[in-house]
C-alpha cells in the first residue's frame, strides 16, 4: 500500500466493522479504485478494541474516501449515493451485477445498494443523453421508460427516445 495522505476533501463512510472489506470490494470492482492505507486503533474505543481496524483510506474511481469502523449507531441511506457513468450495456451489467450479486439489492431507475447499505446509481451515459434530449417528447419517453426499470437497459431507453 502506498503512503497515506490527507486529501483536502474526503468522503467519510461509516461502517460497523466492515470498512476494510468494503474498501477491498470497491477496489476490486471499480476502475481507478484502490485501498491506500489501513489504520488500526491505538487504543480501545466505543465500538472496538486497540489494534482493530479503525479507518481505511481508499479511492473509488479516483474519489478519496475514508471508511470509519464507527459501530452500529448510524446506517447508510439513499440520501447519499455514488453515481457511476457507464459507457455501454456490458459495463452497466458488470457493475450492477457485482454490487447486487455480492449481498446487495436491486432498486429502481438504475439504483442498487451494496451489502453495506451504500447506494449506487449505475447510470449509462446514453440514459443521461436521452432524458436531457433537446426534444422534450423524446426526453419524456426515455424518462418514462427509465421509471419502469431496475437496471437500465440502454437499448430500451434508445428505443423509447426514438419513439
Amino acid at each position: 500500500m502506498e503512503k497515506a495522505s490527507t486529501a483536502k476533501n474526503t468522503v467519510c463512510l461509516w461502517f460497523d466493522g466492515a470498512a476494510q472489506a468494503a474498501a477491498e470490494f470497491y477496489a476490486a470492482t471499480f476502475p481507478d479504485s484502490r485501498v491506500v492505507a489501513v489504520h488500526h486503533a491505538p487504543g480501545d474505543y466505543p465500538s472496538g478494541k486497540q489494534g482493530d481496524v479503525l479507518t481505511v483510506e481508499f479511492t473509488v474511481m479516483g474519489i478519496p474516501c475514508l471508511g470509519l469502523n464507527g459501530g452500529p449507531a448510524f446506517k447508510h441511506d439513499e440520501a447519499f449515493s455514488f453515481q457511476v457513468a457507464t459507457d455501454d450495456q456490458a459495463e452497466t451489467d458488470r457493475l450492477w451485477h457485482a454490487i447486487v450479486a455480492n449481498g446487495g439489492e436491486e432498486s429502481a431507475c438504475g439504483w442498487c445498494k451494496d451489502q453495506w447499505g451504500i447506494s449506487w446509481q449505475i447510470t449509462p451515459r446514453a440514459l443521461m443523453a436521452a432524458i436531457t434530449d433537446a426534444d422534450p417528447a423524446a426526453a419524456k419517453r426515455a424518462f418514462e421508460a427509465m421509471m419502469q426499470m431496475g437496471k437500465i437497459d440502454i437499448a430500451a431507453i434508445e428505443a423509447a427516445r426514438r419513439g
